[in-house]
């Protein structure tokens, strides 16, 4: 499994963190807790990740 550094931020208009991976385009993601942000950029990067990997057989 392979680790990303994320950049996150409390945003002051709505409240909820906000995070980003730098040079990883399209991985961005928000959530009212740190875990719930940690799960979904998860989710967002298992999704980018399949998007590019080759499919056999397709």
């Amino acid at each position: 499994m392979r680790r990303y550094a994320a950049v996150i931020e409390k945003s002051p208009h709505t409240g909820l963190y906000v995070g980003h991976i730098p040079g990883f385009p399209g991985a961005h993601a928000q959530g009212e807790t740190i875990a719930e942000l940690t799960a979904n950029l998860n989710e967002v990067v298992e999704m980018l990740i399949e998007d590019v990997e080759p499919r056999v057989g397709v």
